[in-house]
């Protein structure tokens, strides 16, 4: 069996939210975690492995789970259910979470509205629901407020679904107790459709900044690099002597502007900027701008074979360092329409406006909110519809975004971000660490390589051409670590001759 969780809580100083009498609270007896997960009867890895070598989409989960608790509905042979105990009167802060692979989540709980005051640790202007959506990746922390009758609540959550195919339809619960509540069943929410995509969209759509409140930034307004980025499932070819289990007896993929975004497998693309080893390992070339102009969520271009098939690559952007970047996603109807989670590392950025359909390039803009946009690192791209996001690269690195469902991003529904150095040390990378390790699929003998230098694949075969201060810095990874074991040499040589040359002069003596 297999269950993925984990998470690190950074406390928040005790700050009020503007028109509200709520107040954060550094005191964990006043918080409480809903930690949303998935399980399997099996090994999630192996299941990847599986889906990966047949060419087609994973096996469902069989059960969600909040706290690592699947609740009372599942049959299983252990079963448990996370209780939580509150005091009529009491504020608490939910800190939500979903981690789950493939599955976004309504989240409720029986008779009890909750405050979202900030996403993905992004402080929000107090907003009130009695439902929660969030997409794998996302956190959401919502306070509230126990005001209800002594007695037990259910807090629920199930699958929201957008793409209408094979889905875990089950439901986990967990449960709300008040102190000095006599014994009773609890109550239970009444938790969206499935498909309930207006639902998903109100609750995505209304999220605001704080503004002027801790870390709050104005969104820049000058934009330096425009991009506008397709994102959806697709086909590539199955190959030779495979069966496929996809539409048309390919294999699936995912793709952003028709590159299915492939990992390189012979060193780490961070090392490949950093020593300029980048033949062989990836491109500067990913198109900022879809290569063919369509009706691009029409469902009539459903498996369309002018359009869907697509092809693996390693292409990225290159950006200049604190330049201001836009960019419009686009949902495709390719292989099916479906809500995408679009996560960014590295920086958090502005969600602009979201909308259904094509996104109007005269129109959209006029959506534009540069006031109080939410701030997140996740945003779900609606089913059939599009989202403007922006933000300022002001990180160095090569910075993943992807698709946050697990599948989607195995199947290729990614690109990366590769962000120069800033003009001082502090905004510019480091030289890896000399004990740096490798992946897991990386080879596994040590690789030493030079800043300017070849070829990953010929690096190696070049060594013995190299002049005596590129072998050094090949050994030594910088010129610091090669001066001071030189200067502990000199110093031992010089003291060593001068012993030689004391004893021979003793002796002529």
């Amino acid at each position: 069996m297999a269950y993925v969780h984990g998470f690190i809580i950074i406390f928040a100083m005790e700050i009020c939210l503007h028109g509200t009498s709520a107040v954060f609270t550094s005191d964990p007896r006043l918080s409480a975690h809903a930690f949303n997960g998935e399980w399997w009867n099996a090994n999630v890895i192996e299941i990847e492995e599986q889906a990966l070598a047949d060419r087609h989409g994973p096996n469902i989960s069989d059960a969600f789970t909040i706290n690592g608790w699947s609740g009372d509905l599942y049959n299983c042979s252990s079963t448990g259910t996370y209780k939580l105990k509150v005091v009529r009167g009491e504020m608490y802060l939910l800190r939500i979470i979903n981690v789950a692979l493939n599955n976004e989540l309504f989240f409720k709980i029986a008779n009890h509205t909750m405050t979202v005051v900030a996403v993905d640790a992004c402080y929000t202007n107090p907003m009130v629901t009695n439902v929660i959506v969030i997409a794998p990746g996302q956190t959401i922390d919502a306070l509230l407020t126990a005001d209800q009758p002594l007695a037990s609540y259910y807090m629920a959550a199930h699958s929201y679904d957008s793409l209408g195919r094979v889905y875990d339809k089950t439901t986990t619960r967990a449960i709300i107790t008040y102190e000095n509540a006599t014994s009773s069943t609890p109550l239970m929410p009444n938790l969206p459709a499935f498909n309930d995509t207006p639902m998903a969209f109100k609750f995505y759509s209304n999220l605001t900044s704080l503004v002027n409140g801790p870390h709050w930034a104005p969104v820049p307004l000058k934009v330096d690099e425009h991009m506008f980025v397709t994102e959806g499932l697709g086909l590539v070819p199955c190959g030779a002597n495979n069966t496929c289990g996809a539409f048309l007896g390919q294999q699936f993929a995912a793709s952003m502007n028709n590159e299915s975004f492939e990992l390189p497998a012979n060193l780490s693309m961070l090392e490949a900027s950093f020593y300029n080893l980048t033949a062989g390992i990836y491109t500067t070339d990913f198109p900022k701008y879809p290569p063919v102009v369509f009706d691009y969520t029409n469902t009539s271009n459903f498996l369309n074979t002018a359009l869907v098939m697509t092809s693996r690559s390693t292409k990225v952007t290159k950006l200049k360092f604190n330049s201001t970047v836009e960019i419009v996603f686009q949902n495709t109807a390719l292989a099916g329409k479906q809500s995408h989670p679009i996560h960014l590392h590295g920086f958090n950025f502005y969600v602009l406006a979201q909308g259904f359909g094509n996104y109007d390039p005269v129109n959209g803009p006029k959506m534009f909110n540069v006031v109080n946009p939410q701030i997140r690192n996740t945003v779900g791209v609606s089913v059939g519809g599009w989202t403007v996001i922006r933000f300022r690269a002001n990180n160095p690195g090569v910075w993943l975004m992807h698709c946050h469902f697990d599948t989607h991003l195995s199947w290729g529904l990614a690109t990366v971000f590769l962000v120069e150095d800033g003009p001082t040390p502090s905004t510019s990378l480091p030289p890896p660490p000399l004990d740096l390790p490798h992946c897991s699929y990386y080879p596994k003998q040590k690789t030493s390589f030079i800043k300017g230098g070849d070829n990953v694949k010929t690096v190696f075969a070049n060594v013995k051409t190299l002049g005596f201060k590129r072998l050094a810095f090949l050994w030594f990874g910088s010129w610091a670590t090669f001066l001071v074991p030189c200067f502990i040499v000199f110093v031992w040589f010089s003291y060593t001759m001068c012993r030689v040359q004391h004893s021979y002069a003793l002796k002529l003596w």
